[in-house]
């Protein structure tokens, strides 16, 4: 069996890709290094959720401590930039630096990263940063697998499911964090619109006059806007 490290960032991506992995005679030894969750509570949340996975499993985990400090002067200067862009790129340059320097000093050959299973991540920009990192050492690798296919993405929402995860909407930082909650503001202005536009049903009562009642629909777009809100982020 292979052991490898593989860089994790939250049991909701890291489920389906473990469970293929033990499937495959491969054997993980999990980092989580991830110094751009913030607040810290919500750091410790979400080592937890992969703590308890992991343990189930005889997987060890290896938590990089929260230097959220250090990933603050990583993306100073990017603060504005979108998802996807510059910030972004920096955020996995960090984080996947780390995650080589420890494959090295556990003496195992090659790493990958559960960035790469996120539909939401730009794929190419964590593979440059995987490829980067592991250029600094002669002995490490990056294995640049798609975690996004073969089932995987299927298994991986069926893996939430069933182990009751804590599912975050966000990416972790709190520029990430203020664009969740200005998706959240539009979705709660498009059901507004939608009822602002809602036809009435009329009724007849019993005294001969007609009571009007609201339409429900709005109010059932407005929690499928919810579930695609939660279906694009997590």
């Amino acid at each position: 069996m292979e052991s490898l490290l593989l860089h994790s960032c939250c049991a909701p991506c890291s489920a389906a890709v473990i469970e293929w992995m033990l499937n495959n005679d491969i054997q993980p030894t999990v980092y989580y290094y991830n110094p751009n969750i913030f607040p810290r509570e919500e750091y410790e949340k979400r080592k937890a959720e992969l703590t308890r996975y992991c343990g189930e499993r005889g997987i060890t985990v290896i938590d990089g401590d929260w230097e959220h400090d250090v990933w603050r002067k990583a993306v100073r200067g990017l603060e504005l930039e979108p998802e996807r862009g510059r910030r972004c790129q920096a955020c996995f340059n960090l984080r996947l630096a780390a995650a080589a320097k420890k494959c090295h000093e556990l003496g195992l050959k090659r790493f990958t990263t559960t960035l790469a299973s996120s539909r939401w991540k730009d794929l190419k920009q964590v593979d440059a940063a995987g490829f980067a990192a592991a250029a600094l050492y002669e002995d490490v690798t990056y294995w640049d697998k798609n975690w996004r296919k073969g089932g995987l993405q299927e298994r991986r929402n069926e893996l939430i499911r069933l182990n009751h995860f804590y599912n975050q909407l966000w990416c972790g930082c709190e520029f990430s964090m203020a664009g969740l909650k200005e998706r959240e503001t539009r979705a709660a202005q498009t059901a507004a619109r939608s009822n602002d536009n809602t036809t009435t049903i009329s009724s007849d009562k019993s005294d001969g006059s007609r009571e009007n009642f609201p339409n429900r629909l709005p109010s059932r777009l407005f929690f499928c806007n919810i579930r695609s809100l939660e279906e694009e982020l997590g």
